[in-house]
């Protein structure tokens, strides 16, 4: 057994270090174990798994979620949003920070990913705060950071894959619980954006009424509507999430194409066409992820590393710090998707043990993952920040320590105060009996 682990882990890691394609790397890793555990015609079992991982009716929310992201992306729903997020917060010192903040909490659910939210919510705010007198490190931090919010409140792709690994867990529920934590990260987010903005100066409070406050509102409001419409649709008992992601998409095509007008549709076999390539990424993570799931469940490896931490302490704050330790690591070179499938069946086991409801472990894990989404070598959405702010990863990284700082402390307060991720869920069943 040992000898299979080895090759498992070393055969991934070498290939990683290639710079090979993470899905990729879990699948020819998974397959040199299995050729190792037995003969070729044990081999045929990696194709089955793989086959079996994307045979789910949940997975298939992902590409209408991925689609309905793209049209919101392109449909002029940002500049809507940064005008409603201006008249709410902008007369603050240091309003255009929180105008930012807002905005990408806004436009990350609804397009549902940050990527998104930071080249579309970026390439505004930041060449804005740059004419009004903001660091222009500061204004790729806040942004890059601001920008993963969008991945815990709902609907969220990633929320999808965990809840399919998990198995036992419910997307709607799931969904509910990510809304607090992604509040809460964003709260804290603004609060290191108001501390270094008094500290330093910037930006001086713009005036504002209630009268811009509701002609920005009604704007954003069709926006803001299909956050609403999916999860009225999921917990209404309407529909399922899969047939949830498909009326998103019917509103996201009516708005961007028949209402704003800000999709052609000439543009449309283009973002079908993106659509199509995101998604496939995706399935072919999912797939080789299920394989590998299967190769560790073969060789006990998540119940011998569920062993191994409950040997180095019993205490449940402990272990907590431990697991969050090692996600934070892992965040920092391994990208969201791949990591929720593979250390999703490696902890869960440890998190029963201990008394962690699976729905707090997994806004835990995204949560702790977002993190990796703002540091380097991985670093997608520092990466989008500096390509849009035009500075380097060294420059902007001294900006991102104060935010760092935030959102570590807003992850040790999901982690360790459930109730930010039970309580909306609870709510809802109690108020379903």
């Amino acid at each position: 057994m040992i000898e299979e682990i080895l090759i498992l882990v070393l055969s991934f890691t070498i290939l990683l270090l290639m710079n090979v394609p993470i899905a990729i790397c879990i699948g020819v890793a998974s397959f040199l174990t299995v050729l190792a555990i037995g003969n070729v015609e044990t081999c045929y079992i990696i194709a089955e798994r793989m086959s079996a991982g994307v045979e789910s009716f949940p997975l298939l929310a992902i590409p209408f979620f991925v689609i309905s992201g793209y049209l919101m992306g392109e449909g002029g729903m940002a500049r809507r949003l940064i005008d409603f997020a201006s008249a709410v917060v902008g007369w603050c010192k240091g309003g255009l920070g929180y105008v930012n903040v807002l905005t990408c909490m806004m436009f990350g659910s609804i397009s549902g990913s940050a990527a998104a939210a930071v080249s579309s919510i970026g390439g505004f705010m930041i060449p804005e705060m740059n004419r009004k007198g903001y660091d222009t490190a500061f204004n790729v931090a806040i942004t890059s950071t601001a920008a993963t919010t969008g991945l815990l409140i709902p609907p969220s792709n990633v929320m999808i894959v965990y809840a399919v690994v998990a198995g036992s867990v419910s997307v709607a529920d799931l969904f509910m619980a990510g809304v607090l934590p992604g509040i809460l990260v964003g709260i804290a987010i603004m609060i290191a954006s108001g501390l270094v903005c008094r500290k330093r100066g910037y930006g001086g409070a713009q005036p504002t009424s209630l009268k811009r406050i509701m002609t920005t509102f009604v704007q954003a409001v069709p926006s803001l509507l299909l956050i609403i419409i999916v999860l009225y649709c999921i917990l209404g008992g309407i529909c399922s999430a899969t047939e949830a992601s498909a009326v998103s998409v019917a509103y996201a095509a009516i708005l961007s194409v028949g209402v704003y007008r800000e999709v052609k549709w000439s543009s449309l076999p283009r973002i079908l066409l993106q659509s199509a390539k995101t998604t496939a990424v995706v399935m072919l993570l999912v797939a080789c992820s299920t394989a590998m799931s299967w190769v560790m469940a073969r060789e006990n490896i998540p119940q011998n590393v569920s062993a191994a931490v409950l040997e180095l302490s019993d205490n449940k704050i402990v272990i907590l710090l431990l697991i969050n330790l090692i996600l934070l690591i892992v965040g920092t070179f391994m990208d969201m998707t791949p990591a929720v499938l593979i250390f999703t069946p490696i902890f869960l086991p440890v998190m029963a043990k201990i008394g962690v409801d699976p729905i707090h472990f997994g806004i835990i894990l995204i949560a702790n993952l977002c993190i990796g989404l703002c540091t380097p070598p991985v670093g997608t959405c520092l990466f989008i920040g500096c390509g849009v702010g035009k500075i380097s990863i060294a420059k902007a990284l001294p900006s991102m320590i104060p935010f760092f700082v935030a959102v570590i402390a807003a992850l040790m307060a999901i982690t360790y105060i459930p109730w930010f991720s039970l309580w909306l869920p609870n709510l809802i069943q109690s108020l379903g009996q």
